[in-house]
């Protein structure tokens, strides 16, 4: 990367003492010189230097300010708590799920040998069936309205990583709601869009998963995990080897749809094969419904003779 600034011996915003043109006669290429060491990267100030703060020399630069950013965001709106809400972007609302079902079944009509399009139908069938987590996580995020508008620098938010489906569903509740609804995006090869469900100032697109995983903790006093693939298996059991391990304190970990986690996630099989133990079983419970969450963070709170926040 070169330096911004090009000298001339006719350049009128030059300082007294960057006029060489009247040393010109005696060294005649010392402008040239002078140009040469502006022009070079390392004259660059640093933090206007991009080549430089991607170095990896500058790693731990990089690192302070993903997390910064986003805590001092938080703050400036009074966050101090979270309850976080992960799962799939591929489940859309029920609307949406029936219109792709009828546009797979239309395709398949058209081509009913296909095997590719008789798995798609099959596949939009069941997330047609998943299609009601949807609704849920929205009824249940809805209920943090009021709380989200407690006295300043004591608010509690719904944080997803801001993206489509389910996390589209909570970010919805929380808005319509009145209520703080927070964003973790991430930058990735195929670009995150922002869900438009998300408080004005409260969406941070992270460089480093391991800061945005930071962020989803840091404030949590509860964590729900609804269906969802390899992002939501990340977080959940991120989350419940944090707990395990004793590197956070205990939270309610809701597994939303015990038929699904059940069939993704043997865990009796875990215990039997003594890889978990059957206390490892009890850091999360099972729930269906919006109403069955929010009962089971109020009872988690009440056995541990805590306030929820």
């Amino acid at each position: 990367m070169r330096g911004k600034h090009a000298l001339t011996e006719s350049d009128p915003k030059q300082l007294p003492w960057q006029n060489r043109s009247k040393e010109a006669p005696d060294d005649a290429e010392a402008l040239a010189r002078v140009q040469a060491t502006v022009e070079s990267q390392w004259y660059l100030q640093a933090d206007e230097d991009v080549d430089f703060l991607h170095h990896d020399a500058t790693r731990g630069n990089r690192l302070h300010v993903d997390y910064l950013k986003a805590e001092l965001g938080l703050r400036e709106h009074g966050i101090a708590h979270s309850v976080v809400v992960f799962g799939s972007t591929r489940i859309p609302d029920p609307a949406a799920a029936l219109q792709a079902l009828e546009k797979a079944r239309e395709e398949l009509k058209r081509n009913p040998q296909d095997p590719a399009l008789l798995r798609r139908a099959k596949t939009q069938e069941r997330i047609v069936e998943k299609s009601r987590y949807y609704t849920v996580a929205q009824e249940f995020s809805g209920g943090f309205g009021d709380q989200s508008s407690r006295r300043e620098n004591d608010r509690i938010a719904i944080v997803t990583g801001g993206g489509p489906g389910v996390m589209e569903a909570a970010n919805r509740g929380a808005y319509l709601a009145k209520g703080k609804s927070v964003g973790l995006n991430i930058t990735l090869p195929k670009e995150q869009r922002p869900n438009p469900y998300l408080t004005p100032g409260l969406c941070f697109r992270f460089h480093y998963f391991a800061l945005r995983k930071l962020h989803f903790m840091h404030r949590a006093r509860a964590l729900v995990a609804f269906p969802g693939g390899f992002g939501t298996f990340d977080e959940l059991f991120e989350a419940l080897t944090l707990v395990q391990t004793g590197k956070i304190k205990p939270l309610p970990i809701i597994l939303v749809g015990k038929s699904y986690w059940t069939q993704a996630v043997n865990f009796d099989f875990l215990v039997d094969e003594g890889v978990i133990t059957l206390e490892d079983v009890d850091l999360f419970t099972y729930a269906e419904t919006a109403k069955d969450i929010r009962e089971h963070i109020a009872q988690w709170y009440l056995r541990k003779g805590e306030p929820f926040i």
